[in-house]
């Protein structure tokens, strides 16, 4: 979702010169008004390509499976500029989960969980569209607007557009993960109340992975931050807020 302009029309730069002077300085008014949304749009950015699972610090392999699934955090907004709203700002830390499958069969995560597990065992799950959208924006406008004597409330849009387009964008493109391919994919984790730093001796747990056949449950995955952490010394997360 990067639009890009067409380059200009011969045709077009011809008609434009044939208007008047009082036309034309309209006309450019108009240009500059248009000139920051156009600007937002083509200056929007893509998140990297996502490598092999096992290229990250952080990953856990199953060699019987010849599968990997590793885990990326995102505690700088300086490292991933692409995301539309300040997530981190907000205690929502981004996790890219990318998971490798170097088997020959597809994998199904259609029933998969990726839980943020703390230092002290409390189960994170990654926060849905509704739960980004409570925490970045006012609980006030999420409510329906009631009008008196009315029995059906007026609904609010539910979620802010910017978020569902970060998750078209940057979540995960499906839930099959084809033989011999890698599959990534943003997800947020609710970390605002957590201790300091809420990523040491923290992991993410993935389970319920199916063969697409669904005949076969992969064993669980369990990715230490710890890792992330030693590859990363002047990542924020291995300096405690104050």
């Amino acid at each position: 979702m990067n639009p890009h302009r067409n380059p200009p029309n011969p045709r077009e730069s011809q008609a434009f010169g044939a208007i008047s002077a009082a036309a034309r300085a309209g006309a450019l008014a108009a240009l500059v008004c248009l000139a920051p949304s156009v600007a937002s749009a083509s200056d929007h950015k893509s998140a990297p390509p996502a490598k092999a699972a096992n290229t990250y610090p952080a990953f856990d392999t199953h060699p019987d499976e010849h599968v990997t699934i590793a885990a990326d955090p995102c505690d700088d907004p300086k490292l991933c500029p692409f995301f539309r709203l300040p997530y981190i700002e907000h205690g929502l830390l981004p996790i890219r989960v990318v998971i490798t499958n170097d088997s020959d069969r597809a994998l199904s995560l259609d029933d998969a969980r990726m839980q943020f597990i703390t230092a002290d065992e409390q189960k994170i799950p990654a926060a849905t569209e509704d739960d980004i959208n409570r925490r970045i924006f006012t609980y006030h406008s999420t409510q329906p607007i009631h009008i008196p004597f009315d029995p059906f409330p007026i609904k609010r849009t539910p979620v802010d557009k910017k978020i569902s387009q970060d998750d078209n964008d940057f979540g995960f493109q499906g839930t099959v993960v084809n033989a011999h391919t890698t599959l990534a994919g943003y997800l947020f984790y609710d970390i605002k109340d957590l201790g300091d730093p809420a990523l040491r001796h923290a992991e993410l747990y993935v389970k319920m992975v199916h063969t697409l056949d669904g005949k076969r449950e992969l064993f669980a995955f369990s990715i230490p931050f710890d890792k992330w952490l030693d590859a990363n010394p002047d990542a924020p997360s291995n300096h405690p807020r104050r």
